[in-house]
């Protein structure tokens, strides 16, 4: 898979760093609170998975999965649930965890989805922000790099359900997902 990658953005180490700094941001900002912290599937898992073994609190997980692409390569804006919440938010607030911010159109349809099910706060943690990629109105209250509008895989972020399990975060190389 290393060959695939044009030039790494973001290194295994760099990744632990930030994973512990927004951990202890996050544990400051959410003490004596009722804390969900809820990961959009595929790709969160491995940022999410590193990012709450370094928040000191009492907190709950879940998880969603959510679609918007239906078998294209742009979003459609329709967001489908293909795996909903098993745990009741109502009253807590909850962090969306997510692997990259890039159009912001996906995640402000789930942010309302969540806003109707109760939750007291919703904010958004984030390993990696596209802003240049964005189409709507959203800013992530916690992020850990900001990144050129290149197109990365690695450490959950994938292409064609391939490259997720890479260590670091890199571009990837244009022949690759031109063919």
């Amino acid at each position: 898979m290393d060959q695939d990658i044009k030039k790494i953005l973001v290194t295994e180490p760099e990744i632990n760093e930030k994973c512990k700094e927004l951990g202890h941001l996050i544990t400051n900002d959410y003490k004596g609170k009722k804390l969900v912290v809820i990961g959009l599937l595929k790709g969160c898992i491995p940022f999410m998975s590193d990012l709450v073994k370094h928040i000191d609190i009492p907190l709950c997980v879940d998880y969603m999965s959510v679609s918007s692409y239906h078998g294209t390569t742009e979003s459609s804006g329709y967001v489908r649930v293909n795996k909903d919440l098993d745990t009741s938010i109502n009253g807590s607030d909850v962090l969306i965890a997510e692997d990259i911010v890039d159009t912001g159109k996906t995640l402000k349809k789930v942010m309302e989805m969540l806003s109707v099910k109760g939750a007291k706060s919703i904010k958004i943690v984030t390993l990696l922000d596209k802003p240049e990629g964005r189409l709507v109105e959203l800013i992530p209250d916690y992020v850990g790099f900001v990144i050129p509008k290149e197109f990365v895989v690695g450490y959950g972020l994938d292409f064609n359900e391939y490259y997720r399990n890479l260590p670091y975060i890199g571009v990837l190389k244009e022949e690759v997902y031109s063919k």
